[in-house]
């Protein structure tokens, strides 16, 4: 192996070096994600919690973009030169060969991430929705009651207040007008 390798030009040390180094890191990635999970901030992804946030953007330079790209760059050159092409050929299609695979990395994570729902109740889509009182609520906003609402996708049992001139019974059936600042639904009767 020594011999082998003494033997290499330091064009070819030189992608050999970076092949085995970018290689066994890469395999490590590999392992740790499949078995640990992928945890934000390893790999140079943030995401701030923030209530009007949309995820994260298209990333470029990660941790996981450079490993990709310096694998293919090293296996592309050293396939290249096992082909017989000259340096210059053989930096160029190494080079095409790891930003390609980081751009396809960079989207994979992107298109990824946006997959991932963040599991956040946000009362505002609530509103227009129609629901039914689950507790008897006041006239004029006097007595909290329950109404049971869906709201993205499942059904969910609020506090609500009503503007209406009567007391909504059990079993009325209610349409969301607004949301108070502490989070409790003003409803009103369907047919008004």
């Amino acid at each position: 192996m020594a011999e082998w390798f003494s033997a290499l030009t330091y064009f070819e040390k030189f992608y050999w070096v970076i092949a085995g180094i970018s290689s066994t890191i890469f395999v490590f990635v590999l392992i740790t994600t499949f078995l640990v999970g992928d945890a934000d901030g390893v790999d140079g992804d943030v995401d701030a919690e923030i209530e009007s946030d949309t995820g994260i953007g298209f990333q470029f330079f990660t941790f996981k973009n450079l490993v990709a790209f310096f694998t293919i760059f090293s296996w592309a050159g050293i396939s290249c030169m096992d082909a017989g092409y000259g340096k210059g050929v053989t930096i160029l299609v190494s080079t095409i060969a790891g930003l390609i695979m980081m751009f396809i990395m960079g989207a994979l994570i992107y298109y990824i991430n946006k997959l991932v729902s963040s599991g956040t109740l946000k009362l505002e889509n609530a509103i227009g929705n129609v629901g039914e009182v689950y507790l008897t609520i006041g006239a004029n906003r006097s007595k909290i009651g329950k109404v049971h609402v869906n709201i993205q996708g499942a059904l969910r049992e609020l506090d609500a207040l009503a503007d209406s001139e009567e007391t909504l019974k059990t079993g009325t059936v209610v349409e969301v007008k607004e949301i108070t600042g502490t989070g409790i639904l003003i409803v009103q009767p369907l047919n008004q």
